[in-house]
């Protein structure tokens, strides 16, 4: 069952987005990726306050993801991505994202905070960031 309310287009979006930004970290990566953007709108929280669809959640400027504005992302959605999206739209977490907001990939270590949020992990080259549950309990 969906825990973010789609459509078609939605979860094409949703595929083309985690492909772009992590098809380089495998199935477990994208589908990370994945939660982080399932997160930012059901969260409703701290920087993605009303961001209420996959639109508004891929494109969101500032804030939003670096993919986007790069042409491997404007290809079309592979049935496999398609398949990974459809997963984290009816709720499958993968930890470290499980409740993250934020990702990226630094050149070092992964700091302890992200925009004051904490570190719960590290996924081949990219650092995930959650919000505690006080800030964002939907997230949770």
């Amino acid at each position: 069952m969906a825990v973010i309310q789609t459509n078609s287009e939605d979860v094409k979006l949703l595929a083309r987005l985690i492909r772009a930004e992590a098809e380089g970290e495998g199935l477990e990566g994208m589908l990370m990726v994945g939660n982080v953007g399932v997160n930012r709108i059901l969260g409703n929280c701290l920087d993605f306050r009303d961001i209420r669809n996959m639109r508004d959640m891929v494109f969101q400027s500032p804030g939003g993801f670096e993919a986007t504005q790069k042409g491997y992302f404007y290809q079309g959605a592979r049935e496999r991505d398609i398949a990974l999206a459809r997963r984290v739209i009816n709720g499958e977490k993968i930890r470290p994202a499980s409740n993250a907001l934020w990702f990226f990939r630094p050149a070092g270590d992964c700091p302890s905070t992200w925009y004051n949020q904490q570190n719960t992990g590290r996924f081949k080259a990219h650092c995930f960031f959650a919000p505690t549950a006080e800030d964002c309990p939907q997230v949770y």
